[in-house]
């Protein structure tokens, strides 16, 4: 495994956390999100937006200038600072902690390189059955030990305030990556080795899953009050595929999980499956902009909770028309088992106000309620 060394100084506001000590969702001051999770009433939907962390936060760019990525993402103190500026800034109802998807690969003995503006890249993608072979899915706790050291971090400075979300990358998306080597925006590398070397692609994709199925619980116990599995790429592949090659993973990681926290999967461009994953371990789905609520909503009969889908691209639009898509897509949604946010992460060139605007709004729909 790749290690970035740096010589960071600590910053003094931050004490070592005791992660020998369970956490405790009762704690929790603001517990909208966890009550959406478990479908409990709420007097408005809670709100908060993937990669709300960065990118567009003058604050994060400043340490974006100062430190490379990975070191961001492994040294414990950047960790929780990036992850506790939205909810200081912006007023949403949750944070996620600030890593990255591509920390299992390298946990698994793969090197990821990130290149600002380009993207991530894997020098020695995966081609036979000795690298398959050679991956690791043992130790994580050694391994990922900064992402678990920054839960807690962050966890002890939020004092109770919201929950912290842990996160990791569904097996499906990371395959992808550790198949074509860098990003792609059709996977045609990786879809081709699923289907011309199906054992091999089944045997990766198993070794993914159960080094994430220990990261994960790792997360829970370091201080993550809920965790979500991204499956950016699931889009890439048809139904019929969807259901080889990514829902047995997710499906697997929600019911090895689910007694630890609750569970959110997000694959993206999936609205196929929705009446699959309904039925699943999960406690909530993501959703994106290409299913509608009332769609969502029936394709699920209801039976678990949503999240999404407000497209990024709307935050670019004039603060009182955002606010007025936001009422209209909670309407849509309803209040009660619905989660507020965006159907893929917040883009860099959004303004912070109109990202504040979007919790506002989505904060104000409690106000209106009360009113009438």
């Amino acid at each position: 495994m790749s290690v970035i060394k740096n010589d960071l100084k600590r910053p003094v506001r931050f004490t070592k956390p005791d992660r020998s000590k369970e956490h405790s969702m009762s704690e929790i001051k603001n517990d909208l999100l966890l009550k959406a999770l478990r479908k409990e009433k709420v007097e408005r939907p809670p709100v908060w937006m993937m990669r709300q962390a960065g990118r567009y936060l003058p604050d994060y760019i400043k340490l974006r200038d100062k430190y490379d990525f990975f070191t961001r993402v492994q040294t414990p103190e950047l960790a929780a600072d990036i992850t506790l500026k939205p909810f200081h800034q912006i007023g949403v109802d949750a944070a996620i902690i600030f890593s990255d998807i591509l920390v299992i690969p390298q946990a698994m003995g793969v090197e990821v390189l990130m290149e600002e503006g380009k993207g991530p890249s894997l020098p020695k993608s995966i081609k036979t059955q000795k690298d398959i072979d050679a991956l690791n899915t043992n130790n994580v706790d050694e391994y990922l030990k900064y992402v678990f050291d920054a839960l807690s971090l962050t966890k002890k400075e939020l004092n109770g305030a919201v929950p912290l979300i842990g996160f990791a990358g569904a097996p499906w998306t990371i395959f992808c990556y550790m198949i074509e080597g860098k990003g792609s925006k059709t996977w045609d590398n990786a879809k081709q080795f699923a289907y011309t070397e199906t054992e091999l692609a089944h045997q990766l994709l198993q070794k993914i899953t159960t080094i994430t199925i220990d990261y994960l619980k790792a997360q829970t116990k370091a201080g993550a009050d809920c965790v979500q599995v991204f499956d950016s790429w699931a889009g890439s592949l048809s139904p019929e595929d969807f259901k080889i090659f990514a829902q047995p993973y997710l499906l697997q990681i929600a019911n090895a999980v689910k007694d630890f926290a609750p569970v959110i999967l997000f694959p993206k461009g999936t609205w196929y499956a929705l009446e699959d994953l309904s039925k699943s371990s999960a406690s909530a789905i993501g959703i994106d902009w290409a299913v509608s609520p009332k769609q969502a909503r029936a394709l699920t009969n209801n039976n678990i909770t949503l999240q999404g889908n407000f497209d990024p691209a709307k935050l670019l639009a004039p603060i009182p028309q955002i606010k007025k898509w936001v009422k209209e897509m909670i309407d849509d949604f309803g209040t009660q088992n619905y989660i507020a946010n965006l159907g893929h992460g917040i883009t860099p060139n959004v303004p912070v106000e109109h990202a504040k605007a979007f919790v506002e709004a989505v904060k104000e729909y409690q106000n209106q309620d009360l009113q009438n």
